[in-house]
């Protein structure tokens, strides 16, 4: 009997998953060293790029597993334009991280990466889940790779957090498959505010699988936690990745659920204050990233064409600036030791061509003009100024402040114009240069070339960015943020504290619980627990125990004893004829003859 049966069922074209480029070709990274094994990984990151270049639209490597039908490749504009930047940023991330030593590091980058894209390319979900996963247990290991005890711990809390959001998804999946019998992604937001049917229950889990991804609060305290406890290439991956597949997912199956509006909003502005609260500079970043999903997820919210193209758009150049700024910041880490802004200072001196790219980052996520996310974030908002939904509009412009404030003007004054603090330092290695420069190309060519970009987006493009009202608008905004950082720069100044954030509530849940487990619990279990056991469970099943085995010693053993005797006895009596004499021996067999032969006369 055959118990899985695997067929292919659609190949039109050619298709090569570029997802196997990462995750078959992170296999041999150990067995490769020194320029070989740079040479090689840049390699298979640019093969996945060729193959996402050369993919044509349509349907590929759909399988029949069981009684599920498994697509791998489903390729259309959206997926395609995520599978584009998710590349682009692997071949990036790449070359930023060749000179690392540690080839577990590198593989699970690797399958990190291939993990991202088979999420983008998957037109089922079990498939999604498939991939959703192999994201979760890789990512981890780019926080344990740090090898510091702190980052173990982290790395732990991580993976719950992942785990448990996995759950949920698949929950959300078995009752969708439960009620429809099909695996494939469809359309399915959620409406309201609470299920109200087993139906929008599954919309509801599925979309709260998402949404743990996606760190939106009260479920995104992961992110600050992990991103500034992984290791220094670890966190360029990460910040491109986890998070935009969750928005991915979203547009795919969820856009129009208006709740997410409102947990976009509050994304937003929850990231932004905790921003500029932040002392650690990668912390501080990992805070800016929820900030920036929160546009997203609450484009995707909305569900126009246009919120959709800026959310698509807002992505694609989020992955690339955010991770210009993991890696201008993760530089001064590796070169100084220190991403604390309290400990850095004067580094223009010492490293700046780093400053520069770092700044063309906080450019573009600021938004200013001739950047990157200036043609892609603003889409986004314009879309509610379209609909006339005058406070998410409003609210999100305030963030937009927010942003140049922190990532614009803050991260680089106390970095590279603060006190000199006498640190020694020199630019990092070539190829973490090379890194931040292809990053710094595009923030400007998007910002500049912007239309190569809307050919790629889901929808046509009906949104100019560069109006006379759009970038005086920008500019004056920016104006008077840059005017309030100065007038107020004493009330900004960093400080190495800890600010309570949405894991307090878990943190000092888990705390209550371990010692309510510890202590109450602990003395009610063998105080009245336990000798409710004994009483009613122990002491009766020891006593028929006990006539058990007396039966088992007297009854069973005396048998199987007396038994042995008795064989004993007959053996010692039949030792006696064997005497050693041959005619004994005759006369034995020849009065066996004789009864035989009496036995076969008389009976007949």
């Amino acid at each position: 009997m055959v118990l899985c049966r695997m067929k292919i069922i659609i190949m039109s074209e050619m298709f090569i998953h570029p997802s196997v480029f990462f995750i078959l070709g992170g296999l041999f990274i150990p067995f490769l060293k020194g320029r070989i094994k740079k040479g090689y990984m840049i390699f298979v990151a640019l093969l996945a790029f060729f193959a996402v270049f050369i993919m044509p639209y349509g349907t590929y490597g759909v399988y029949e597993f069981l009684e599920w039908q498994l697509t791998f490749g489903n390729v259309d504009k959206l997926s395609k334009v995520f599978a584009y930047i998710f590349t682009i940023m692997g071949v990036i991330g790449v070359i930023y991280s060749i000179q690392v030593d540690n080839d577990g590091e590198l593989i699970a980058a690797f399958y990190y990466v291939g993990g991202a894209i088979g999420v983008t390319l998957a037109g089922d979900f079990l498939t999604l889940f498939l991939f959703w996963e192999i994201m979760a247990f890789s990512s981890v290991f780019l926080i344990w790779y740090r090898k510091s005890e702190f980052s173990v711990e982290v790395g732990f809390r991580y993976l719950l957090w992942h785990v448990t959001g996995g759950l949920i998804l698949l929950a959300g999946i078995i009752l969708q498959y439960n009620l429809s019998g099909d695996l494939t992604i469809n359309h399915s937001p959620f409406h309201g505010w609470w299920p109200t049917d087993f139906q929008s229950l599954a919309s509801f889990l599925i979309v709260i699988g998402f949404i743990v991804n996606a760190a939106v609060p009260p479920f995104g305290s992961w992110l600050p936690d992990a991103y500034p406890a992984a290791t220094v290439t670890g966190a360029v991956f990460m910040s491109a990745f986890t998070t935009k597949t969750a928005v991915y997912a979203l547009i795919r199956v969820c856009s129009g659920s208006e709740i997410l509006i409102i947990l976009g909003v509050i994304m937003a502005i929850y990231g932004v204050v905790y921003a500029v609260l932040e002392n650690d500079v990668r912390r501080l970043l990992a805070y800016h990233i929820i900030s920036q999903v929160g546009y997203m997820v609450a484009g995707v919210g909305l569900g126009t064409q246009m919120a959709i193209n800026g959310v698509v758009a807002h992505a694609f150049c989020h992955i690339l600036y955010k991770s210009l700024l993991f890696m201008g910041t993760g530089s001064v880490l590796y070169m100084t030791g220190t991403s604390k802004l309290t400990e850095l200072g004067g580094l223009y001196k010492t490293m700046p061509r780093t400053m520069i790219y770092t700044i063309i980052g906080g450019l573009s996520i600021s938004a200013f003009p001739l950047f990157s996310g200036f043609v892609s974030k603003s889409m986004t908002v314009a879309a509610f100024g379209q609909e006339h939904l005058m406070w998410p509009f409003l609210l999100l412009m305030l963030a937009s402040a927010g942003t140049f404030l922190h990532t614009g003007l803050k991260v680089p004054y106390f970095i590279w114009f603060g006190k000199d603090r006498g640190i020694k330092a020199q630019e990092p290695p070539w190829n973490m240069e090379l890194a931040m420069i292809i990053g710094s190309l595009f923030c400007i060519g998007l910002g500049v070339f912007y239309q190569p970009l809307y050919s790629l987006l889901p929808y046509p493009v009906h949104f100019h960015p560069y109006t006379l009202y759009h970038v005086s608008e920008t500019l004056q905004l920016l104006l008077f943020t840059q005017l309030g950082f100065f007038f107020l720069i004493k009330k900004l100044w960093c400080e190495n504290s800890i600010s309570l954030d949405t894991d307090w509530l878990p943190r000092k849940s888990a705390k209550a619980l371990m010692w309510f487990t510890n202590n109450p619990l602990s003395r009610i279990e063998y105080n009245i627990i336990g000798e409710i056991y004994e009483f009613i469970i122990e002491k009766p099943m020891m006593r028929v125990a006990y006539y058990f085995m007396k039966i088992d010693t007297i009854v069973v053993d005396g048998t199987i004893n007396g038994i042995g005797r008795i064989v004993m006895l007959c053996s010692q009596k039949m030792q006696k004829v064997q005497s050693g004499q041959i005619q004994h021996y005759a006369m034995i067999m020849l009065t066996g003859v004789i009864i035989l032969i009496i036995i076969g006369v008389v009976l007949p």
